[in-house]
């Protein structure tokens, strides 16, 4: 075993070195523009970025057609919201969506405010899960999109996703999913669980950082998206730019990878993730936060009162790698918006650590994880009593 242990999946995962041996052909030998159709060198790199946009597709239940290539997932949240306010301005200007969404989505929507957008922010229970009468009752005949993520970055809740997309369908509103987190760790169906745009990243799936996906539905409805990036054209006009085939490559071959063995991955590590919580569990006063009932099988959650979870972030040292909070946010001191919203205090979400598992999680690592981070639990409390 060697130290430091990742347990901070949840923020990015390790190039799987099967998905690095895809990608490295195209840096060098097949370097050509995917863009480029009147020589072999474009030709070839077509044909790699086609046969990624089928294995992505396969992943989620889509048609190729349906799959555009982004930068990740903060772009496509961004290509998903101002795209739809845009093109869909002339039916309203109202989204709905939650507090608990990753900043992508909230700081994006707090941007269309400005432009003249009407939005409403649902609440979430202790537990994290939305209120689907509440859902409905906000819809209005201005109502163009409701964005929901599937499942939540810092807690690990799956909300009621099929539950949502039939309100959606009732009321003729699109539904978006921000299913960053979700995608690779639990089966996803675009069809049967009714989404019409979904945003994945393939730095969370063992693929390489700085490409992602958006899912745009063609029929059904036929979704509209605004391109927020203009020049070429490429991706069906939704998103100008050169495509990263190499990148792309390494996307469709992390998917390729948790289709094949997500069932299996996921059984194990919900195995060590609820031997991780027991064992945390222990320590005098930790509280879990969040669902036990609807989450991904990766993530979990723990608070320990009479503790500041920098000073237990500080004295794991070099020893165990996680986070306090979301690593989009983990650089502000103000407590976790997602705990907070969940009704935690300030000071027990201060305690908190986000704690996530992964592909090459051992069983060592996890013992060895639940003895440290006990240990010095009990040593910051030690010295905060004399």
């Amino acid at each position: 075993m060697n130290l430091p242990i990742y347990l901070d999946y949840n923020s990015t995962t390790p190039v799987d070195p099967r998905v690095l041996d895809a990608m490295l052909p195209y840096f060098t030998d097949k370097f050509g523009n995917a863009a480029s159709r009147s020589h072999a060198f474009g030709w070839e790199g077509e044909e790699a970025v086609d046969i990624a946009r089928e294995q992505v597709a396969r992943l989620l239940g889509a048609e190729t057609k349906e799959i555009v290539f982004t930068s990740g997932a903060t772009e496509g949240d961004n290509l998903a919201l101002k795209g739809v306010f845009e093109a869909y301005a002339s039916k309203g200007n109202h989204i709905i969506t939650v507090v608990t969404e990753h900043k992508a989505v909230l700081d994006s929507c707090h941007h269309l405010e400005k432009l003249g957008g009407e939005i409403t922010w649902l609440p979430v229970d202790s537990e994290g899960l939305i209120s689907l009468e509440e859902l409905e009752a906000a819809i209005r005949p201005t109502t163009v999109l409701i964005a929901i993520m599937y499942a939540n970055n810092e807690i690990g809740v799956i909300q009621p996703v099929k539950e949502i997309s039939r309100i959606a369908r009732k009321h003729n509103v699109l539904f978006f999913t921000d299913a960053t987190q979700a995608v690779g760790k639990i089966p996803i169906d675009v069809n049967a669980d009714g989404i019409d745009i979904l945003t994945l990243s393939a730095h969370k799936i063992y693929g390489p950082k700085g490409i992602g996906a958006i899912y745009v539905r063609r029929r059904d409805p036929r979704v509209r998206l605004a391109a927020q990036m203009d020049g070429g054209g490429h991706e069906r006009g939704m998103r100008s730019g050169t495509l990263n085939v190499p990148a792309i490559v390494g996307l469709g071959k992390a998917c390729e990878y948790c289709g094949q063995e997500m069932e299996q991955e996921a059984a194990r590590i919900a195995q060590l993730r609820d031997w991780l919580e027991t064992g945390l569990l222990a320590i005098e006063g930790a509280k879990l936060n969040g669902s036990r009932q609807f989450r991904l099988p990766h993530t979990t959650n723990i608070s320990f009162p009479g503790v500041d979870g920098e000073a237990l972030l500080a004295g794991l040292g070099k020893d165990v790698a996680l986070s306090s909070g979301s690593a989009c946010t983990s650089a502000s001191m103000e407590p976790s918006y997602v705990l907070k919203a969940l009704g935690v205090d300030d000071d027990l979400a201060h305690s908190s650590l986000r704690l996530g598992l992964g592909r090459f999680t051992t069983s060592a690592e996890i013992d060895y994880a639940i003895g440290r981070i006990s240990q010095t639990v009990l040593k910051l409390r030690e010295r905060a009593l004399k």
